[in-house]
């Protein structure tokens, strides 16, 4: 009873032993960093790089500046209505003037057309609100040109890995390794990873302004309008 415990015992400790050895031998679990990605990408990688930065400023920058253009004063237009009413249109083109806005500048070139045909003064509205529409659009082309791209790009650099990665097999001779063909079919497939993400993230920050951007669209046809029937209403 007391030889067969003892030989359990043994046999347990050798199980541990061999399990621990085995462990040790066992190759550790490489980790791959984004950064080591990028520098194995090879030189498509740093064009990628700028159009990823040229996106994001592009972005941050015409986000806040639609995000300003739809910003209004809460009684602007009350303002304006009262002024006109009271026939101070002075007054009304000094806060226009004071008011930084695609609305205030269009509200003001409507106020200086003032005394002329109506059609006249619509006009007038209309085209400095397609100039401030305009302004909103600045480097959205840019923005689409960057989504379009990248992708393309990403792939060219593929191509040009696959094709340095069969060189590369066709130099060694006989002593083809399958780790050579891996290694650079590995390092090819990067840039694809970085051109699409580029892409998609500069396509979604495309659309999300352009949306932003027919916003503000309706929002200065639905403020001509308005002053347009301001001018119809007669006076008090």
């Amino acid at each position: 009873m007391i030889k067969n415990f003892l030989l359990q015992v043994q046999l347990q400790n050798q199980e541990e032993v061999a399990d621990t050895l085995a462990a040790a031998e066992a190759p550790a679990e490489e980790s791959i960093s984004v950064l080591s990605l990028v520098f194995q990408g090879g030189i498509i990688m740093i064009p990628l790089a700028i159009m990823s930065i040229i996106a994001i400023y592009i972005f941050i920058e015409r986000y806040l500046a639609i995000s300003r253009a739809s910003s209004e004063e809460s009684n602007f237009m009350n303002n304006i209505r009262d002024f006109i009413h009271e026939g101070r249109v002075d007054s009304a083109k000094s806060l226009c003037r004071n008011n930084n806005s695609p609305i205030a500048s269009m509200i003001g070139k409507g106020l200086a057309r003032i005394g002329r045909p109506l059609n006249d003064i619509n006009a007038a509205i209309e085209n400095v609100g397609k100039l401030e529409v305009t302004k909103l659009e600045k480097n959205i082309a840019v923005l689409g040109t960057v989504a379009g791209a990248a992708p393309m790009l990403g792939f060219l650099g593929t191509v040009i890995g696959m094709v340095r990665a069969f060189y590369n097999m066709a130099m060694a001779g006989g002593n083809i390794d399958i780790s050579l063909l891996a290694g650079g079919i590995y390092e090819a497939m990067i840039t694809t990873i970085t051109g699409l993400t580029v892409g998609i993230i500069a396509f979604i920050c495309y659309n999300i302004l352009v949306a932003r951007i027919e916003k503000v669209v309706f929002l200065l046809e639905a403020k001509a309008t308005e002053f347009m029937d301001l001018l119809h209403e007669p006076a008090s």
